[in-house]
């Protein structure tokens, strides 16, 4: 499965400029294989990326802008579901990628799934083991006498009643682990979290410019509209400017 992240090389938008900046540097930081595809300059780009945003993900004027993300064929989202996944450590998810193990996102999914099942299968194997070695029949332990048969009575109730104690901790030390699980990021992640917030310092202030950008890129198109209609009203004028001439030949002889 290839990313593909359609950008515009050639914007005028400090905003959309920063946003791509963001998109492309996380990427990098969390090592993931993406493809970069310009609509500035290649105008099949520009077109497929429109066709292939859903109808509901488009802005009020229809015009999607960049940096907007694919895997394959498939919609990813823009900036804004992008930046919401990676706050919300699901940037894998939002892919369409399987997280790597010990990233965040992955411990995310463990902790789910411990959850929903109701039960740790470390914890069932500890408190199994644990009963295995208090539960010994008095039976079992041949050539003892009665006051050594006492004596592993009193230890084996000694034993049941540190059990209760024993679980508890067990259970409060692997919640606990749970807890501060999603806490333990690998370094190479935290290196990359940080490179990619350096990208983001001045997002804030991109955001208030977004309005602007789609007036630019609207306006853009306006002005190519613009300059076809003059084209065309010149050639209407050198047509009728030839006519004259040819109707004043006429009169003339």
């Amino acid at each position: 499965m290839v990313i593909k992240v359609f950008l515009a090389s050639s914007s005028g938008s400090t905003a959309i400029k920063k946003k791509q900046q963001d998109v492309v540097g996380f990427l990098e930081a969390l090592k993931v294989d993406y493809t970069q595809l310009d609509i500035a300059c290649n105008e099949e780009n520009r077109m497929w990326m429109r066709q292939n945003v859903p109808e509901d993900r488009k802005p009020t004027n229809g015009i999607p802008l960049p940096p907007q993300i694919f895997n394959e064929a498939s919609y990813c989202g823009d900036y804004d579901t992008f930046f919401d996944a990676k706050e919300d450590n699901s940037v894998y998810a939002f892919l369409g990628l399987p997280p790597p193990p010990g990233s965040k996102e992955a411990e995310k999914a463990d902790k789910a799934d411990i959850v929903e099942n109701g039960t740790h299968a470390e914890e069932t194997n500890t408190v199994g083991k644990l009963d295995d070695l208090i539960e010994v029949p008095v039976e079992e332990r041949n050539g003892n006498t009665h006051r050594e048969e006492e004596k592993l009575q009193q230890a084996a109730d000694e034993e049941e009643e540190a059990q209760d104690g024993e679980e508890e901790e067990i259970t409060e030390g692997e919640t606990a682990d749970k807890e501060t699980a999603g806490d333990e990021t690998p370094m190479e992640e935290e290196e990359a979290v940080e490179e990619a917030d350096e990208v983001t310092e001045d997002i804030a202030h991109a955001e208030e410019e977004e309005g602007q950008e789609e007036e630019d890129l609207q306006s853009e198109e306006e002005e190519e509209l613009l300059q076809l209609e003059e084209e065309e009203e010149a050639e209407v004028q050198e047509d009728e400017e030839e006519d004259l001439e040819e109707t004043q030949e006429e009169e003339a002889e």
